[in-house]
């Protein structure tokens, strides 16, 4: 039998009991608590018995306190899980770290080293100065190197070149020549064969120099083969080879160390450490690092790391990329804008700085009682003085790949060194949508999946997933082998969606904060089309952001088109030039991000979900007053916290 309902019997059914009146001690302690986050004091307690009551002006007073921003930016930073913490790739090559013996110089000593030096971990030589390389009281090697007046501390271009030279013990095996304080003197002594002389190494033992036998190591597999001498015209070897080379062998000849380098594969303007050796450069004064707070002018740093050039000069390859770190003719450059603090400050300051600026936003908007959602499109942001220098001089390649988010003349210019709590408004580009945008957002959520996915969670409140019934196809059916996930069936039922938002950010990289300006990046390049029909698909390593195999007949047609553009359709692609801030046009039109931040909020207050009984009593009602209100979200949680559900939470 189908029973009709009127809908006014259904609200009077709905209707609850209005909840007894709370001790206005409670109810204060309840609002303090969730609007401040701390408990009322004992003079605010008195103020509250003497009026009797708590209702909505109070609530209003509250939320102009400084304690309730701070309590809302807490909110949002959950919200937004504003924390890259995690989200980028653990490394310490570019930090600048201090020495202790010798003129003490900062230096790298990550991974690039093995590169420009011989080893990982591997400084520069500490006690000789590079452009004083000439000194023949420095001499670590005068029996190998030759007279100091030949060393050539600097090439044609000024590129620092080696000053001392050590043999690795990883290939060699070493033996001090106790008793000896040379290698010829050891040679006089009887400690060393005359023909070793050259494989007699002077290693550092703290400050003093004590002569060392290096031989290949006969008991490693890597160096055991190597049993032939070869000798020069004073019968000194010179080279140990393998008499029966192999293609598989790690060496078939060791020659002896020296302070030449030869081009790396081959190309000018690049050098090649020596296999088997170590080749330090020394070291030089410079300009102190950004981030000093000493009050110094100057330090002593390794003669790589202090050089300060755009590019290097014979190959003009950039050093504003990762690849300054094993270009020996680019250094940190200058007051050391490519490198950081070895103690990790530098580093951590900046994610800090970039976890607090999506959090700046949207209090921004709450101050002004602006309409909650610019805080998703708005191109108001912030920076600090870590921020500031990072856009200005373009700090932190290698390891950040973020753009300016506005031309660097007109980023606030605000001292590194300045309060990093202090940040300074300004108006970013016409690409930056809210929070959105940032890099917090960018690189916590790297992909474009990944993002589409926390925009629906958090300001949707909808999760992608498989609806109930949907059985799994045969395996066999070439739906499975589609690429485009959109249409692979048992994907599509999340990736429909996913795909054309994900477009939203098609100009955006994915894993970086990199903007992919039109200017820079257009929808079809040309050279990257060619390259990909050529089969070149390296193309100069230009154009990995393009489409150079094709994997299906749409990828044939796609070859040189931006990656986001594959597979969209002729109604999906303005999401990509439109970008986040369409998306948040289109779905105010559905009404489901009034809907979510409703249901977010009271969550928030009241430590759980709505109920479904709740959802049609409060949520509607809360939309409506919400979107009456222009969005203003401290209405919003004026309603909730002044609502009878509210006030029953025990």
């Amino acid at each position: 039998m189908l029973v009709l309902v009127s809908s006014s019997a259904l609200a009077q059914a709905l209707t609850c009991v209005a909840p007894p009146a709370l001790p206005v001690e409670r109810s204060l302690r309840q609002l303090y608590l969730d609007l401040l986050g701390r408990p009322p004091t004992l003079a605010e307690y008195r103020a509250a018995q003497a009026k009797g009551h708590v209702d909505a002006a109070d609530v209003a007073e509250l939320m102009g306190r400084e304690e309730f921003y701070a309590r809302m930016k807490e909110y949002h930073r959950a919200l937004l899980r504003s924390n890259i913490t995690a989200s980028l790739p653990v490394t310490n090559d570019m930090r600048l770290n201090s020495s202790t013996d010798g003129a003490m110089p900062f230096e790298t000593r990550g991974n690039p080293s093995s590169v420009t030096r011989g080893r990982v971990g591997l400084g520069c030589d500490h006690f000789i100065a590079q452009d004083d390389c000439q000194n023949p009281a420095t001499q670590q090697d005068p029996h190998a190197e030759g007279p100091a007046s030949a060393k050539q501390c600097r090439d044609a271009n000024g590129v620092p070149l080696p000053v001392s030279f050590d043999y690795d013990p990883a290939t060699y095996l070493c033996t001090p020549l106790t008793g000896a304080t040379s290698c010829p003197d050891a040679v006089t002594k009887g400690l060393l064969p005359d023909k070793y002389l050259y494989f007699c190494d002077m290693r550092r033992t703290g400050a003093n120099l004590v002569p060392n036998k290096c031989l290949p190591d006969p008991t490693k597999p890597t160096t055991m083969a190597l049993t032939q001498e070869v000798v020069d015209g004073a019968g000194r070897v010179v080279s140990f080879v393998n008499p029966t080379p192999s293609p598989t062998a790690a060496f078939n000849q060791l020659d002896r160390c020296t302070l030449t380098m030869a081009p790396r594969n081959g190309v000018r303007g690049t050098y090649a450490v020596q296999r088997g050796c170590f080749q330090r450069e020394g070291w030089v004064k410079a300009p102190a690092p950004f981030w000093d707070t000493s009050g110094a002018t100057e330090i002593t740093a390794c003669a790589i790391e202090a050089q300060d050039r755009p590019v290097n000069p014979a190959t003009m390859a950039t050093c504003d990329g990762a690849g300054f770190l094993t270009d020996r003719s680019c250094g940190c450059g200058a007051r050391f804008r490519r490198c950081e603090a070895g103690d990790g400050s530098v580093l951590n300051a900046r994610i800090a700085a970039f976890n607090e600026e999506p959090l700046l936003i949207a209090d921004s908007v709450l101050r002004r009682d602006e309409d909650y959602f610019n805080l998703l499109t708005t191109r108001r942001s912030f920076v600090n003085g870590v921020l500031s220098a990072f856009y200005q001089q373009d700090q932190g390649a290698g390891l950040w790949s973020v753009s300016t988010p506005l031309a660097r003349a007109n980023i606030p210019a605000v001292p590194y060194t300045t309060d990093p709590k202090t940040f300074v408004e300004y108006v970013r580009g016409d690409n930056a949508s809210g929070v959105l945008t940032t890099p917090a957002w960018l690189y916590r959520f790297p992909t474009q999946r990944s993002r589409v996915n926390q925009f629906y969670n958090a300001f949707l409140c909808k999760a992608f997933t498989v609806p109930a019934g949907v059985v799994a196809p045969d395996p066999t059916d070439s739906c499975n082998r589609e690429n485009n996930l959109a249409q692979r069936c048992g994907c599509k039922y999340c990736h429909a969606t996913i795909e054309p938002t994900g477009a939203h950010w098609g100009r955006y990289g994915e894993r970086n904060a990199q903007y992919l300006d039109p200017a820079v990046f257009p929808k079809l390049d040309a050279k990257c089309r060619d390259c990909a029909l050529s089969g070149n698909t390296i193309c100069d390593f230009e154009c990995s952001n393009y489409v150079m195999q094709a994997y299906d007949g749409d990828g044939a047609k796609s070859l040189g088109l931006l990656k986001t553009y594959l597979y969209r359709t002729d109604e999906e692609a303005p999401n990509i030039e439109g970008g986040p801030r369409k998306l948040v046009e289109r779905m105010l039109q559905t009404g489901d991000l009034e809907r979510c931040a409703v249901k977010n909020v009271w969550k928030e207050f009241l430590g759980r979900p709505m109920s479904a009984q709740e959802e049609q009593m409060y949520l509607d009602q809360m939309v409506q007053s919400f979107v009456d209100e222009k969005h203003n979200f401290k209405k919003l949680i004026e309603a909730v916290v002044t609502s009878d559900a509210y006030r029953r939470i025990d």
